[in-house]
Protein backbone atom coordinates (compact mmCIF):
# COMPACT_ATOMS: atom_id res chain seq x y z
CA UNK A 1 0.00 0.00 0.00
CA UNK A 2 1.41 3.33 -0.95
CA UNK A 3 1.17 6.26 1.60
CA UNK A 4 2.80 9.84 1.42
CA UNK A 5 4.17 11.92 3.96
CA UNK A 6 1.61 14.97 4.17
CA UNK A 7 2.88 16.87 7.34
CA UNK A 8 4.66 17.24 10.57
CA UNK A 9 2.18 17.57 13.86
CA UNK A 10 3.56 18.61 16.60
CA UNK A 11 1.99 18.21 20.01
CA UNK A 12 2.14 18.20 23.91
CA UNK A 13 1.68 15.36 26.29
CA UNK A 14 1.68 15.77 29.85
CA UNK A 15 3.98 17.96 29.13
CA UNK A 16 6.61 16.52 26.47
CA UNK A 17 6.65 17.76 23.37
CA UNK A 18 6.61 15.65 20.33
CA UNK A 19 6.88 15.86 16.63
CA UNK A 20 5.30 13.17 14.07
CA UNK A 21 5.45 12.63 10.19
CA UNK A 22 1.72 12.23 9.61
CA UNK A 23 0.58 10.00 5.98
CA UNK A 24 -1.86 9.84 3.55
CA UNK A 25 -2.40 6.40 2.62
CA UNK A 26 -3.20 6.41 -1.83
CA UNK A 27 -4.92 3.03 -1.26
CA UNK A 28 -7.15 0.91 1.25
CA UNK A 29 -9.76 3.75 1.37
CA UNK A 30 -7.63 6.24 1.68
CA UNK A 31 -7.23 8.26 4.60
CA UNK A 32 -5.11 10.08 7.43
CA UNK A 33 -2.33 7.18 9.33
CA UNK A 34 0.23 8.11 11.41
CA UNK A 35 2.78 5.20 12.53
CA UNK A 36 4.49 5.33 15.44
CA UNK A 37 6.70 3.78 18.33
CA UNK A 38 6.85 4.76 22.06
CA UNK A 39 8.20 3.45 25.56
CA UNK A 40 5.92 1.00 25.50
CA UNK A 41 7.31 -0.53 22.23
CA UNK A 42 8.38 -3.92 22.70
CA UNK A 43 7.13 -4.60 25.76
CA UNK A 44 3.25 -3.89 26.50
CA UNK A 45 3.15 -2.97 22.57
CA UNK A 46 3.98 -4.43 19.79
CA UNK A 47 7.99 -3.59 19.14
CA UNK A 48 7.25 -2.01 15.19
CA UNK A 49 5.28 0.41 16.29
CA UNK A 50 1.15 1.27 16.72
CA UNK A 51 -1.03 3.00 14.50
CA UNK A 52 -3.74 5.47 14.44
CA UNK A 53 -5.43 5.56 11.10
CA UNK A 54 -8.86 7.95 10.77
CA UNK A 55 -11.09 5.31 9.28
CA UNK A 56 -10.84 2.58 11.39
CA UNK A 57 -12.54 1.66 14.65
CA UNK A 58 -14.47 4.73 14.89
CA UNK A 59 -11.29 6.74 14.81
CA UNK A 60 -11.69 10.71 13.85
CA UNK A 61 -8.44 12.32 12.74
CA UNK A 62 -10.62 15.32 11.97
CA UNK A 63 -9.65 19.01 12.62
CA UNK A 64 -10.67 21.24 15.46
CA UNK A 65 -10.30 24.79 14.78
CA UNK A 66 -6.39 24.98 13.38
CA UNK A 67 -5.53 21.98 14.65
CA UNK A 68 -5.92 18.37 14.23
CA UNK A 69 -7.43 15.39 16.97
CA UNK A 70 -4.99 12.81 17.33
CA UNK A 71 -6.99 10.76 19.99
CA UNK A 72 -4.46 7.91 21.42
CA UNK A 73 -6.90 5.68 22.89
CA UNK A 74 -7.61 4.39 19.46
CA UNK A 75 -4.22 3.54 19.06
CA UNK A 76 -3.90 -0.39 17.74
CA UNK A 77 -0.97 -2.77 16.70
CA UNK A 78 -1.10 -3.72 12.96
CA UNK A 79 -2.19 -7.32 12.16
CA UNK A 80 1.71 -8.26 11.79
CA UNK A 81 1.79 -8.06 16.17
CA UNK A 82 -0.64 -11.35 16.08
CA UNK A 83 0.59 -13.49 13.27
CA UNK A 84 3.33 -13.79 11.40
CA UNK A 85 2.25 -14.47 7.92
CA UNK A 86 0.99 -10.73 7.99
CA UNK A 87 3.28 -7.71 6.41
CA UNK A 88 3.20 -4.24 7.85
CA UNK A 89 5.13 -1.38 7.44
CA UNK A 90 7.12 -0.63 10.26
CA UNK A 91 7.00 2.89 11.87
CA UNK A 92 9.19 5.49 11.04
CA UNK A 93 12.46 5.94 12.98
CA UNK A 94 11.52 10.11 12.86
CA UNK A 95 8.04 8.67 15.12
CA UNK A 96 9.69 7.13 17.58
CA UNK A 97 8.13 9.15 20.81
CA UNK A 98 10.59 9.30 24.16
CA UNK A 99 8.19 8.39 26.23
CA UNK A 100 5.35 5.95 27.03
CA UNK A 101 1.86 6.11 25.34
CA UNK A 102 0.11 4.55 27.96
CA UNK A 103 -3.71 4.86 25.66
CA UNK A 104 -4.84 2.55 23.54
CA UNK A 105 -4.27 -1.56 22.45
CA UNK A 106 -2.15 -3.44 24.29
CA UNK A 107 -0.86 -7.35 23.31
CA UNK A 108 -2.46 -9.61 25.62
CA UNK A 109 -0.62 -11.24 27.94
CA UNK A 110 0.81 -14.70 27.13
Amino acid sequence: IRCARIACVRFTIAGESARLSLYWFEGYGGGLWLPFSDATSGESTYGGGRYLYDTIKGADLGARGDGLVLDFNFAYNPSCAYDDRWACPLSPAENSLPFAVKAGERIPAA
